[in-house]
């Protein structure tokens, strides 16, 4: 005697048990699937044009694509890696030797500080002074003993990126040819309405390409501005706080000015006023600007999140998947909050009739 039910259960489990290992199987090189997809998400619309001004010839199309990615995006990028290793090498030989003693610029802000903020200080048991400079040499010292272990980890491992580069291009380019066949497969075999997988979908690829292109934008921006003002103010290792100012920028409403506004203070502190005024105004002026006008125009207005969830999220996904989460968690949050919308749009709605 057939049971249908009992098969279709049967059925399903072996469709989830599939899944799952399928995904174990995908799960080391989850980063370059994830990148490939993002990449194909973002030339998406310039490839469509391609497919109609080369037709009969999608493979064409697809490899030109790809091409410009390489030119526009990843080639960029690995140049700035390369510069950035050869000055942290030379920023981490510094600290070892003792040319770059961030205990000497420490003692240099305390000397500076009226006695009565002083004995504030330690009226408030904050004050342990020497004991902070301590902590603070060895943080430095810690923090340039991390860095060369991950230039050494990054040597040891550039066999395995180079393998999973070759993945992302080879995802990347049959991403782009087969795309719209694979996203509609990916649509049929999702159990909901066409209407709900419409807008999850459009959500979806909204807030991929809000999140790469603005935040990838807005850090860019900063992080040159930063080292450029570095530059001119004669501040060691611009490219270095540059790009560290560029990561840190990912990070809405705070960002760049972790870096920019205790270089200031120094500044003012040590008596160098003239540049610690400049770099305020123009971290203030300029290198705030640009987050307060680039980042709603290019991350908000597409997302429709509030900016304390695009904080929240960013942070949790960075801690959760490395420097890949600056787009996972945006991208969860904006699927969570469409799904809730969804929900309570349909279901809600139709208990209230």
């Amino acid at each position: 005697m057939d049971h249908p039910e009992l098969h279709q259960k049967a059925f399903l489990w072996l469709l989830l048990a599939v899944s799952l290992a399928f995904g174990w199987i995908l799960w080391p090189f989850y980063g370059a699937l994830f990148w490939g997809t993002v990449l194909a998400i973002l030339f998406a619309p310039f490839h469509r044009k391609l497919v109609r001004a080369m037709p009969g010839r999608p493979n064409l199309a697809a490899l030109t694509t790809l091409l410009l990615s390489l030119v526009i995006v990843i080639f960029p990028l690995a140049l700035i890696a390369a510069a950035l290793v050869q000055e942290g090498t030379a920023v981490y030989q510094e600290i070892r030797s003792g040319t770059l003693d961030f205990g000497a610029y420490f003692q240099q802000i305390v000397s500076a500080l009226p006695p009565w903020i002083v004995r504030l200080l330690n009226r408030f048991d904050v004050g342990n002074l020497m004991a902070l400079q301590e902590k603070l040499s060895a943080a430095a010292a810690q923090g340039s003993q991390m860095i060369a272990t991950r230039a050494f980890t990054i040597g040891q491992n550039t066999f395995e990126f180079v393998i999973s580069f070759g993945i992302m291009l080879y995802l990347l380019f049959f991403f782009l040819r087969d795309g719209r066949a694979l996203t509609l497969k990916i649509k049929r075999a999702i159990p909901l309405s066409g209407e709900h997988k419409h807008n999850l979908f459009g959500k979806f690829t909204t807030v991929i390409r809000a999140t790469v292109k603005g935040n990838i934008a807005v850090a860019a921006v900063q992080g040159a501005l930063g080292g450029l003002i570095f530059w001119i103010l004669g501040i060691h290792s611009p490219l270095v706080w540059g790009v560290v100012m560029a990561f840190l920028s990912l990070l809405p409403a705070i960002g760049a000015a972790l870096i920019w506004a205790p270089v200031a203070i120094y500044f003012l502190l040590t008596g160098a006023i003239w540049q610690g005024l400049v770099l305020i105004v123009f971290g203030v002026l300029v290198i705030g600007l640009v987050d307060n006008v680039l980042r709603p125009i290019l991350v908000g207005k597409d997302t429709q999140m509030p900016d304390y969830v695009v904080l929240i999220s960013t942070l949790g996904g960075l801690a959760l998947f490395g420097l890949n989460g600056f787009v996972i968690g945006p991208v969860i949050a904006a699927l969570f909050i469409a799904a809730w919308d969804l929900f309570s749009s349909t279901v809600l709605d139709s208990n209230d009739v």
